[in-house]
């Protein structure tokens, strides 16, 4: 026999309150730019008092989904920067124990068909930050913070390129995960830095002649290389530099 009924939903009334606007949200019901009810008619159509829509909001303006304009006291519904989803996603990521082999096998997934994409589709100014992020891993290669950040950057641009939003959002948060592995790797093999730099110059060079295929080869050389990388760090004794 079916059952007529569900369990009773035990989360906090904010939080529910909070589900469904994001599902208003999410459903295009709200649009970016929309402004939200007030707080009093947020509270008279959910039942609830204006605390408890406070705690929603609160919650919502934490995920990025509500924002205020500068000058403007009204909330309004907002995109969620992809840094701030990226950033939560990677969380998520990292506290299921998810494993170097695991990442590189999705890394190989996204990055070489973002860079075939980019060779095709990559705009005038994306190439420039192309340019401008490889030339920045170049000039601060000696600073391993640095040159992690500017690869992950390169990564994020080739994406951006892409003119794929869910290749973007979708590779943003491996670019997080792979920053301790890719720290340890450029510290401690002393070809890492060359070699990133090689390959950064290749795959560049084939999106601004828009050779696809070229694009998608040196990216994925580029991953390989990574896991060779990671593989050579991994059998050095501690304390070997």
């Amino acid at each position: 026999m079916t059952d007529l009924f569900v369990p009773l939903d035990d989360q906090p009334a904010y939080r529910q309150i909070a589900n469904v606007i994001e599902q208003r949200i999410v459903a295009r019901a709200l649009h970016p730019g929309d402004p939200l009810p007030s707080e009093t008619d947020l509270a008279r159509q959910f039942g609830v008092n204006r605390s408890t829509i406070r705690e929603a909001i609160r919650e919502l303006e934490t995920h990025g989904l509500l924002g205020r304009v500068r000058g403007e006291k009204r909330l309004r519904v907002t995109h969620p920067e992809p840094r701030r989803v990226s950033s939560g996603v990677s969380r998520a990521l990292a506290l299921n124990d998810v494993t170097f082999l695991e990442l590189w096998e999705a890394m190989m997934a996204i990055e070489p068909v973002a860079a075939q994409y980019a060779a095709a589709r990559r705009t005038a100014a994306q190439l420039q930050t192309l340019v401008r992020v490889g030339a920045r891993f170049q000039r601060e290669v000696a600073d391993t913070t640095a040159a992690v950040t500017a690869v992950v950057d390169f990564f994020t641009a080739v994406a951006a390129a892409s003119g794929n939003q869910v290749l973007a959002l979708s590779q943003a948060p491996l670019n997080l995960l792979l920053a301790p592995a890719l720290t340890r790797m450029i510290d401690r093999v002393p070809q890492a830095r060359a070699r990133i730099h090689d390959a950064q110059v290749n795959i560049t060079d084939a999106i601004r002649q828009r050779r696809s295929e070229q694009a998608r080869t040196w990216m994925e050389k580029h991953i390989r290389d990574f896991k060779r990388g990671h593989e050579l760090e991994s059998t050095m004794p501690e304390g070997i530099l």
